[in-house]
């Protein structure tokens, strides 16, 4: 678990220099175009603990984590790992707030399952 925890606070410190350096457009771009690992390991981890090593690494990072941040590190993570996930980003308009999630097979697996209903579906990669 110690491994997933590092490999994910990795890819958090990934995501958070790749926002301070490129557009929302590009960083979307950067996330649909990684791959899903096309065979799972055999001791590969479930989505739950893969999702729990990204809160882990969330709280023992420097800074406070982004919604997007921790959407793109996760999905990233989550493919390594033969997980098909999708980041979505949805919004609402009165009042404006935006948010980021990941979903596998159009269920939400790091957030609330009411997030669906909450937020009009932006994009999705």
């Amino acid at each position: 678990m110690k491994r997933y925890i590092l490999e994910a606070w990795l890819l958090l410190l990934a995501m958070d220099i790749a926002m301070q350096l490129v557009t929302f457009e590009s960083l979307r771009g950067f996330v649909a175009q990684r791959k899903t690992r096309t065979t799972r390991l055999i001791h590969s981890a479930s989505v739950a603990d893969l999702c729990h090593s990204v809160d882990a690494a969330c709280a023992l990072y420097f800074k406070p984590v982004l919604c997007l941040q921790r959407s793109a590190a996760t999905t990233w993570f989550l493919r390594r790992n033969g997980w098909g996930a999708q980041m979505v980003v949805g919004a609402t308009i009165a009042p404006f707030r935006s948010h980021a999630w990941v979903e596998i097979e159009d269920r939400v697996v790091n957030d609330k399952a009411s997030t669906i209903e909450a937020y009009r579906v932006l994009a999705r990669c």
